[in-house]
């Protein structure tokens, strides 16, 4: 069984549109957690395939990609790249063009 904040994470990233990216600390945030970005990570780890989640979808706050590892790295651009993603240099996105913000939006309230 999931906690709370698990289940609101798992939530908030499956909602993430495509085109769009989240923070890991913003994911946290809205799930009731501030400082829990590391946790939300652990979540993406952990849950992603069983979830079926957008993992993709999720970088860190200067809006690049987190990954040191190549082949995730490259998977994970070419992911964002295929749903119109732009990147301004290898790993960079623009947050203010591309960063998803669910608690400005009418139309989709987490809770």
């Amino acid at each position: 069984m999931m906690g709370i904040f698990t289940e609101t994470a798992v939530t908030i990233i499956k909602n993430i549109p495509a085109g769009k990216v989240m923070t890991y600390g913003q994911i946290a945030k809205l799930a009731g957690s501030p400082r829990g970005a590391r946790q939300v990570v652990r979540i993406l780890h952990s849950m992603s395939k069983k979830h079926n989640l957008p993992w993709h979808r999720v970088i860190n706050s200067k809006g690049q990609i987190g990954f040191q590892d190549d082949e995730l790295f490259h998977v994970q651009k070419l992911s964002l790249q295929s749903e119109g993603v732009e990147f301004i240099d290898e790993s960079y996105i623009n947050l203010e063009q591309y960063q998803f913000h669910p608690e400005e939006s009418s139309v989709y309230k987490i809770r």
